[in-house]
């Protein structure tokens, strides 16, 4: 392990290599929160050359109860979400770890859903990896119930509208994610953008602290390519 610097700050948990400049990432946490999970990811990401910010978007919340994911994710608001990931992105690229260097963002699960709409709509971004990120409100978690209003935006629909080369991962038997999703979003990518589908592994397949659904091998194979693809878009 590198020597490297962490801090809690108020968007999140910061952590770099001690000395030099080196590209950003934003790490979007899943529906359950900045847990100990994503300070290792970027703890990771800081060992590989990153500077990395896990960013907490319910730093606001008083209290945080979850008892129904999908209502919760439904009722989040995009826009504020993805105000918190921009000021995640300007907080990097202005910082003296970064030096200007170029900046992307990886996402897991609901995180991953908003890696994605972060790669339309924020500004700055040089490339996104989104893991298992939700596709289609059509079924499944962002489906709205009776009297819910729609996301505004889903990624299979502003799919074709991807601003910064994206490497999506998704597993094969993901009880969220229908594979039909997946290649209906694949169909709609230019030649920039990957997808990337593990037989044998579902949903939440890097997360090395649920035993149930951890898949050690295509953790691997996923995080090596996550690292090529960051290093290829933003440099070292």
């Amino acid at each position: 392990m590198s020597s490297r610097n962490a801090a809690e700050l108020s968007l999140g948990h910061f952590v770099h290599p001690s000395e030099g400049v080196h590209p950003g990432i934003v790490v979007i946490h899943d529906v359950w929160g900045l847990q100990d999970h994503y300070r290792d990811v970027a703890g990771r990401f800081a060992d590989a050359g990153f500077a990395a910010l896990a960013v907490n978007l319910y730093r606001r919340e008083a209290e945080l109860k979850i008892s129904d994911p999908g209502r919760w994710i439904r009722a989040l608001d995009d826009g504020r979400v993805l105000a918190d990931v921009q000021a995640a992105i300007d907080f990097l690229s202005g910082h003296d770890a970064v030096g200007g260097k170029p900046v992307g963002v990886v996402g897991f699960c609901m995180g991953g859903m908003y890696a994605m709409l972060a790669a339309v709509s924020c500004r700055d971004l040089a490339a996104a990896v989104p893991f298992y990120g939700m596709l289609s409100d059509a079924h499944g978690l962002l489906a709205p119930q009776p009297g819910e209003p729609r996301k505004p935006n889903v990624p299979l629909d502003v799919a074709h509208s991807l601003r910064c080369p994206t490497l999506a991962f998704f597993g094969e038997d993901d009880a969220f994610i229908p594979l039909a999703d997946v290649r209906a979003f694949e169909a709609k990518l230019s030649d920039e953008h990957r997808v990337v589908v593990y037989a044998g592994a579902g949903h939440a397949f890097l997360n090395d602290t649920r035993a149930e659904m951890y898949r050690p091998e295509a953790a691997r194979d996923a995080w090596e390519q996550t690292l090529a693809w960051l290093r290829h878009h933003l440099g070292t």
